[in-house]
């Protein structure tokens, strides 16, 4: 029936897209697809590098080549919205300055700042660093949107989290030797920018569907990235099959990712959902010390991780049962 879920027969029973998507195995299955995506996008942009042959200070060529990642996750994501939508995409006229203002945050300022940053640190200290786009989110939600005040518990994951940046940066000389502003530093700043943007749109997701919304933002922010690498005098070259078959599994990456990300917000509480996000630092070092060869599975790096990660469990089951209810996901229907 139009305006209605789609209805699929399992088991014998009729069950509705809702359900399903609210059920725990599914929501498991589905969100750690998620992470597992993101938290592979460390080595793949890595290895991206050396297949393209761009080199650490060549700028403008980072900048070009995330611009052909986002614009083609952002094609990738407008057929699956026009898909599902059966009608060429398109965000409603109200909200479209606002999907405009969201691609220059989640995609342009966010990942120019995330490929140089991640051009000059490990693919192991990028994944780790990039956890804290969590607590970013708690502290900007703290004082962008009513209801979303800090507490203890979240002020405790948050400095846990932000422990866990500070011990992966020190090194024996203190952090001279661990930290550097374009290395380090970027990474945080693309964290800054994430946690803007992640408050920033749930003041209008509910107002159109978010597949729309996610192809626009990235379309817009890609093309940016793409005239500013062109402008700095960015190439890419060494188009093969090897390469080609990255540069597509990376906008897959944004592409797959960032839809089911929002489809299972829609339909579950928030908590529900992001207490998955402390394996995206897991997967990052793994996968790293997998195809980059990295040193992982130090007493420095580990102790890290846990203290991201924990971090990351406190708040979001803050997040889920401090008033004792589960708080309620946004959807169409709200505002």
């Amino acid at each position: 029936m139009p305006g209605k879920d789609p209805v699929w027969r399992v088991g014998g029973f009729m069950e509705t897209k809702k359900n399903r998507l609210t059920h725990p195995a599914v929501v498991c299955a589905l969100a750690l697809l998620c992470t597992f995506l993101w938290g592979s996008a460390f080595p793949s942009v890595k290895v991206g590098y050396e297949l393209f042959s761009i080199a650490g200070g060549d700028t403008g060529s980072q900048i070009l080549f995330a611009g052909y990642r986002f614009t083609l996750a952002g094609v990738l994501t407008w057929i699956i919205s026009t898909v599902t939508s059966h009608r060429p995409a398109l965000p409603k006229r109200e909200i479209r300055s606002r999907v405009v203002l969201l691609g220059l945050i989640q995609t342009t300022m966010q990942y120019l700042f995330f490929y140089i940053g991640l051009s000059n640190t490990t693919g192991v200290k990028g994944s780790i660093i990039t956890a804290s786009n969590s607590f970013f989110s708690i502290l900007l939600a703290h004082f962008m949107i009513r209801g979303e005040k800090m507490t203890l518990r979240k002020g405790i994951g948050c400095l846990l989290g932000f422990a866990g940046v500070v011990v992966i940066n020190f090194s024996s000389s203190g952090f001279g030797g661990g930290f550097s502003l374009t290395g380090e530093g970027f990474m945080l700043i693309s964290c800054f920018a994430y946690g803007l943007a992640a408050v920033y749109v749930k003041t209008f997701a509910h107002k159109d569907n978010p597949f729309t919304i996610t192809a626009y933002q990235l379309l817009i922010g890609g093309v940016l990235l793409i005239l500013m690498g062109l402008l700095m005098g960015g190439e890419v070259h060494g188009f093969t099959v090897k390469s080609s078959l990255l540069l597509f599994y990376m906008a897959v990456i944004s592409s797959v990712a960032f839809s089911l990300w929002t489809l299972l917000l829609k339909y579950n509480p928030v908590g529900t959902v992001s207490i998955y996000g402390f394996t995206n630092p897991v997967f990052g070092v793994i996968l790293s010390a997998l195809f980059l060869g990295e040193q992982a599975f130090t007493l420095q790096n580990l102790g890290a991780l846990i203290l991201v990660s924990l971090g990351i469990i406190v708040v979001n089951r803050v997040s889920g049962s401090a008033s004792g209810k589960p708080k309620r996901a946004i959807s169409e229907k709200d505002g």
